[in-house]
């Protein structure tokens, strides 16, 4: 089905613009994720590639733009960033930052039983269970958020040359 003004495909509706009492309800959970995991020792920079490697994950582009930002100015390096999606095969990571991935992997796919068992015992010999309890509701809470922005098409903006 067309736009009958211009032609062309509908747009997506911005759930986010259209429910906005549920969409404030998320973004309020989520800043009790941020002091919930800040009050469990996860540091900044491990939330946000939590955030990233998620919204990796499930193709968020929009939600990898907003974090790739928040993750920099949280002071990630860009080499970590470049290699985020390969984790597992390098030494850049911390064993905290590597329970916290592998968890975060496994919230976003719960179907694996056998990677959700392994990510789960590793974490417990590294990570509190407060920190373990905070990295799954960081991946809770991103994984929500990119479903927002990928079932509502939301756009990243194009780069600003010059």
């Amino acid at each position: 089905m067309s736009d009958r003004t211009t032609g062309s495909a509908p747009r997506r509706i911005f759930i986010d613009k259209q429910s906005p009492k549920a969409f404030h309800a998320l973004v309020q959970t989520s800043e009790a994720v941020r002091v919930t995991a800040a009050d469990a020792g996860l540091d900044r920079t491990t939330v946000e590639l939590i955030n990233l490697r998620v919204s990796q994950l499930n193709g968020c582009a929009y939600c990898l733009e907003v974090h790739t930002k928040a993750a920099l100015r949280a002071g990630e390096s860009p080499r970590r960033l470049g290699v985020l999606a390969a984790w597992r095969d390098t030494e850049v990571f911390t064993e905290q930052e590597r329970a916290a991935l592998a968890l975060a992997e496994a919230t976003t796919d719960p179907t694996d039983a056998d990677a959700q068992e392994s990510a789960y015992e590793g974490a417990r010999q590294i990570l509190s269970e407060d920190q373990i309890s905070a990295a799954i509701w960081v991946a809770v809470t991103i994984n929500a958020f990119n479903r927002v922005s990928i079932l509502s098409k939301h756009p990243v903006p194009p780069a600003h040359e010059g």
